[in-house]
C-alpha cells in the first residue's frame, strides 16, 4: 500500500497524473494561440473552427502545419506539449 502510494506521488510530481498534465481548453487555446486565433472568425490567422474543419481526423497534419514549414507562423511561442493539447481540442470542434 504504501509502495503504491509512493508510485502515485511521484507521477503526479512529475506531471504524468493530475494537475501537471495540461487540458485541453478554449481557455488554453486562448491563452497560447489568442493573439492571431479567434474561435469563430478570421482573425490574424484563420478560426479554431476553420482550422477543425480542415484537419478534420488528421492530427498529424495540423501539428505539421502549426510546426511553421513556411514561416508564416513566427509568433508562436508555446511547448510542443501544449501545442498538441490545443490541437486535440481543436479537433473536437
Amino acid at each position: 500500500m504504501i509502495l503504491k502510494a509512493a508510485v502515485v506521488g511521484a507521477l503526479l510530481a512529475f506531471g504524468v497524473l493530475g494537475a501537471g498534465v495540461a487540458t485541453a481548453s478554449p481557455e488554453l487555446a486562448k491563452a497560447q494561440c489568442g493573439k492571431c486565433h479567434d474561435m469563430d472568425k478570421k482573425s490574424k490567422g484563420p478560426s479554431f473552427k476553420a482550422m477543425a474543419a480542415k484537419f478534420k481526423g488528421n492530427e498529424a497534419g495540423a501539428l505539421k502545419a502549426i510546426q511553421d514549414p513556411k514561416g508564416d507562423h513566427p509568433e508562436m511561442k508555446s511547448s510542443p506539449a501544449d501545442v498538441q493539447t490545443v490541437v486535440k481540442w481543436m479537433l473536437t470542434l
